[in-house]
């Protein structure tokens, strides 16, 4: 509503961690209308944007996921030359706080540890925060995340399915589109333990219950 946005304006949000957003558009009376992520941040793919936006649009609602910033130099540079408006629903400065740190170097630990499923990719030039450290578990679907999953947690490694469903694939949201990077990060996703408290030995568990399950893979799929 501060933006402007209002019954019958179109807004492109993110198809996969965006079902909030579009909840808050459809609130307004205004459409939400879905568009495809980066595979490798998760976030508004730019150029997917481009593709979905209309002579109705009026705003670009991207998110950051999982504590990796969407790329809004070129979200807002789409904006500007389309004459729409940017609504940032995570505008607050990153604080640097001793957890932040700790999670940072948690990841760090994962990323050179873990093999047999895709560790997070971090955009040149960004800093991730890592609120979730979100692996994918490439395979034949979402069998095999969902396999890869019930292993683990039967190990003690408290990993879950962050985004369940793509939003163009809810009850509340069904739109018949094919946005397959969505689909796709919906289906293979699967976010580790990598909360400030953890210990070393907590973190080690984490590596050898996922190296220990890499027979259940395939080739990554990105």
């Amino acid at each position: 509503m501060a933006a402007g946005v209002s019954t019958g304006d179109e807004v492109v949000v993110p198809a996969f961690g965006g079902a909030e957003v579009a909840g808050a558009v459809r609130a307004v009376g205004a459409r939400p209308v879905f568009a495809d992520i980066d595979p490798h941040s998760f976030c508004l793919d730019p150029k997917a944007v481009e593709a979905a936006v209309t002579d109705r649009t009026v705003a670009i609602a991207p998110v950051n996921l999982f504590g990796h910033p969407a790329d809004t130099v070129c979200l807002q540079e789409l904006a500007q030359r389309r004459g729409l408006r940017m609504v940032e629903l995570d505008s607050a400065p990153a604080v640097v706080s001793v957890d932040a740190v700790r999670r940072r170097q948690y990841a760090s630990y994962l990323d050179m540890r873990l093999r047999g499923v895709v560790i997070p990719t971090v955009a040149l030039g960004v800093q991730h925060s890592y609120t979730d450290y979100v692996v994918r578990v490439p395979g034949n679907g979402r069998p095999d995340r969902d396999a890869f999953k019930q292993a683990l947690r039967s190990r003690g490694v408290a990993c879950y399915v962050p985004v369940k469903t793509a939003a163009h694939r809810t009850p509340e949201f069904r739109v018949d589109v094919r946005l397959p990077e969505s689909e796709r990060a919906a289906d293979e996703t699967l976010a580790l333990p990598v909360q400030a408290s953890m210990t070393k030995r907590e973190l080690q568990r984490v590596v050898s219950a996922c190296n220990g399950l890499g027979g259940l893979l395939m080739e990554p799929a990105c």
